[in-house]
């Protein structure tokens, strides 16, 4: 029971990063000094994606999963369902060159719109 509470908190956790590394530009037009944290966490995915890295994240959930006795088709709805959005089937090694230019675009944009656009213009 334990093995499958904390693998279900590892998935969410890696989930809740992997929005925040694509996402969390976003707070910087509010909240600027969240950059400490954010632009490392957007540096780790890019080189993640770039690397064709695994995340440490998803080797943890596994061992958790396989240590609870489940196999994925036992697994229960963030099991099942969230794992898919993280490493889906048809991930190739030219999909995550785009992903990785998809999180520097979109996060350069952000850090230029927070921290480098004209004074008196709003975004």
């Amino acid at each position: 029971m334990w093995y499958h509470v904390g693998a279900d908190l590892i998935l969410l956790l890696h989930l809740g990063f992997v929005l925040f590394v694509i996402a969390g530009g976003l707070l910087l037009l509010k909240w600027p000094r969240i950059a400490w944290v954010h632009l490392p966490a957007a540096v780790w995915g890019a080189v993640v994606e770039f690397t064709g890295w695994i995340c440490p994240l998803t080797p943890l959930e596994s061992q958790l999963r396989a240590l609870a006795g489940e196999s994925a088709t036992e697994a229960d709805f963030i099991g099942r369902y969230l794992p898919p959005l993280l490493y889906p089937e048809t991930l190739t090694r030219e999909i995550q060159m785009l992903l990785g230019l998809l999180v520097l675009g979109v996060n350069l944009a952000l850090y230029w719109l927070a921290f480098f656009r004209p004074a008196g213009k709003s975004p």
